[in-house]
C-alpha cells in the first residue's frame, strides 16, 4: 500500500513539475485544484472505508462468502452511481466555485480547461477504490498497491505528452494533465474488475438486488461519515488556501507544491491507514480486541519514529525540493519555508488518520469525523486566518503546525475513550493443582 499511495500522490507532483515549466498561472491553478479534488475524492475514501468495515468483519464473523460477495457487487454499484451524481454537480459548478475561492481569471481559465475532465474520470476512480477496498478487506494488500501504483505509472508517463505535446499529439498543457488522469484511471479500473472477477473477490449474485438496503445502509453506516471525515482537511485546505491568496498568486504557488510534498512525506502514514482497517475489522468481528489495540499502538509508535525522522530530511532538503517543484524562486521559498517547519509535526497528522481508520473499522465513524472536524474548525482555520493578518504567510505556517500537533493529541485520546487502546486486564494464573 505505501508503494501504490506513494505513486498516487506523485501524480500530484508530477503535474506540479511538468505545468511548473508553462508559467506561474498554470501551478497555481495546481494549487487551487488539488485541495479541492482531494476533497471531492474523499467520497470514494469514505465509501471505500465503509466497504472495507462491512466486509472484513463479515470475514471476521464468518458470515460466509455469499455475504462477502453480496456486499462487495452492492459496495462496486453504489459507489459508482453516487460518483456519477457527483460529477455532473463538479462539471456544473466549478467555475464558481474556483471564483469563491480566489482564483484570477487567468487561473481560472486553466482549471476550466482540467475540471471538466477530471469529473468524467471521477466514477471510475470510484469504482476502483471500491475495489480495491475489497482487496484490503481480504488482507490482499499486493494487488490493491500494485494497481494503484501502474495507474500512476500510466498518468505520470502520458503527462509530457498530453501537456507538451509530440509529434502529432497537440500540447494541451492544463487540460493535457486531466486527460492523462482520466486515460489511466479507465485502465486501471478495467485492470481491477479483471482480476476480481478472475480471483472471485468479485462474483455477480443469482438475485443481484437482494437485501440491496441492507447492505447500503451497512456500508454508508461508516461510509458516509468515513467521506466527510476525509473531506474536512482537504475542504479545510482549499479555504486555508483561499487566506495564503491573501499573500498572492506566488505564495498559492508556494503553498500547493509544499503540501503535494507533504503529501508524498505522509505516504507511508497513508498507506499505514490502510492496513489498520481490516486488523480492527476482522479482529472486532471475531471479538479479539486485545489484537487490535496492540495494532493500533504500534501504528502510533512508528508514527512518532518516522515524523521524526521525515522532518528531519524535510528541514535539511527544503530549498532544494522546492526548487524543483516550483520554477519560480519567490514560489520555492514560499515552499521551503513551510516543509522546514511543519514537517516536524507529520507525526501528530499520522496519529490522527490511523486512528480515523481504526475508529472506522470498529462503527466509530462519527468519532473520526469529530476528530477531523475539530482539526479543522477549532484550530487550523481560526490560526490561519488569524495568523495571515497578524504574521503573513509565516502565521499560516504556524497554523499547519499547530494544527497536525493537536490533531495528534486528540487522536490519541479519541482512541483511549472508545476502547482501542485498551488492553485486556490481566487474567489470574488457575491455581496450583
Amino acid at each position: 500500500m505505501t508503494l501504490g499511495i506513494f505513486g498516487v500522490l506523485s501524480i500530484g507532483l508530477a503535474d506540479a513539475i511538468f505545468l511548473g515549466r508553462l508559467g506561474g498561472a498554470p501551478l497555481a491553478a495546481i494549487g487551487f485544484i488539488f485541495p479541492v479534488i482531494t476533497a471531492i475524492s474523499s467520497l470514494s475514501i469514505g465509501l471505500a472505508a465503509g466497504t472495507n468495515a462491512a466486509v472484513s468483519q463479515a470475514i471476521g464473523r464468518g458470515d460466509g462468502e455469499r455475504t462477502e460477495h453480496r456486499l462487495a457487487v452492492h459496495a462496486v454499484g453504489f459507489g459508482t452511481a453516487m460518483a456519477c451524481l457527483v460529477a455532473l454537480a463538479v462539471w456544473a459548478l466549478h467555475d464558481p466555485l474556483f471564483r469563491l475561492l480566489g482564483a484570477s481569471d487567468d487561473v481560472r481559465t486553466e482549471i476550466r480547461g482540467y475540471m471538466p475532465l477530471w469529473a468524467l474520470s471521477f466514477p471510475f476512480l470510484v469504482a476502483l477504490m471500491q475495489t480495491q477496498a475489497v482487496f484490503r478487506a481480504h488482507g490482499n494488500g499486493l494487488v490493491a498497491g500494485t494497481v494503484m501504483f501502474g495507474s500512476a505509472v500510466v498518468n505520470i508517463a502520458l503527462d509530457p505528452l498530453f501537456i507538451f505535446g509530440w509529434g502529432p499529439v497537440p500540447g494541451m498543457g492544463t487540460e493535457g494533465a486531466a486527460l492523462a488522469t482520466l486515460l489511466a484511471r479507465v485502465l486501471a479500473f478495467a485492470a481491477a474488475l479483471t482480476y476480481a472477477i478472475r480471483k472471485d473477490f468479485l462474483h455477480w449474485p443469482r438475485h443481484p438486488f437482494e437485501e440491496l438496503g441492507a447492505s447500503i445502509r451497512q456500508i454508508t453506516r461508516v461510509g458516509l461519515p468515513a467521506a466527510m471525515s476525509n473531506a474536512i482537511n482537504p475542504a479545510g485546505m482549499a479555504a486555508v488556501t483561499a487566506a495564503v491568496a491573501v499573500v498572492g498568486t506566488t505564495a498559492v504557488a508556494g503553498f500547493g507544491a509544499a503540501t503535494r510534498v507533504q503529501s508524498l512525506a505522509l505516504v507511508p502514514l497513508m498507506a499505514l491507514s490502510a492496513g489498520i482497517g481490516p486488523v480492527v475489522g476482522q479482529n472486532w468481528g471475531a471479538d479479539r480486541p486485545d489484537r487490535a489495540a496492540r495494532g493500533l499502538a504500534l501504528c502510533f509508535v512508528f508514527c512518532g519514529v518516522y515524523g521524526l525522522g521525515i522532518g528531519a530530511v524535510l528541514f535539511l532538503f527544503a530549498g532544494p525540493i522546492g526548487a524543483l517543484i516550483a520554477s519560480d524562486g519567490e514560489a520555492a521559498e514560499f515552499c521551503a519555508a513551510y516543509l522546514r517547519v511543519v514537517g516536524w509535526t507529520l507525526a501528530g497528522y499520522g496519529m490522527l488518520v490511523t486512528a480515523n481508520a481504526a475508529m472506522n473499522a470498529r462503527d466509530r465513524a462519527l468519532w473520526s469525523m469529530s476528530l477531523s472536524l475539530g482539526r479543522i474548525a477549532l484550530v487550523y482555520l481560526p490560526f490561519a486566518w488569524a495568523g495571515v493578518s497578524l504574521m503573513g504567510y509565516g502565521g499560516i505556517v504556524a497554523a499547519a503546525a499547530a494544527a497536525n500537533l493537536a490533531g495528534g493529541a486528540a487522536a490519541a485520546w479519541a482512541a483511549w475513550r472508545t476502547g482501542l487502546l485498551k488492553l485486556p486486564e490481566r487474567r489470574p494464573r488457575a491455581a496450583a493443582a
